[in-house]
């Protein structure tokens, strides 16, 4: 049997209001999010949206992770479309391989019964 344990993430990232007491200048909120800068701009892994009751809604995976969070946040096709205003939190553990990613991503909607992924759920 093969044993899979799931990464503690790399980051996180949290809706917040930006504190500008220095005159720095602002960064404009996607859906409540200022922190997109933190995430690697060219690392591949797994992306985990997660609402205010620490309920997995949707695990994706990205061969550029940053690029994607962007992306399911103003793409029309994205699975959270409808669930944008749900998200407060977004946890993200680099992965480079592919392959790895394709595993750690099933197994994980599967493990924790992500909401949005009906795509990838299996009855054991």
């Amino acid at each position: 049997m093969i044993k899979i344990e799931i990464p503690k993430p790399d980051i996180t990232i949290v809706q917040r209001v930006q504190d500008r007491s220095n005159d720095e200048p602002e960064i404009p909120s996607i859906y409540g999010f200022i922190d997109f800068h933190q995430i690697a701009r060219d690392k591949g892994g797994i992306i985990m949206f997660y609402n205010k009751e620490e309920e997995l809604l949707f695990v994706g995976k990205a061969r550029k992770v940053r690029q994607r969070v962007k992306k399911h946040f103003e793409d029309n096709v994205s699975p959270i479309k409808d669930h944008r205003d749900e998200v407060s939190k977004i946890k993200i553990f680099y992965v480079e391989d592919a392959m790895e990613r394709e595993i750690y991503e099933t197994y994980i909607i599967n493990k924790m019964s992500a909401k949005l992924n009906v795509d990838k759920k299996y009855t054991f």
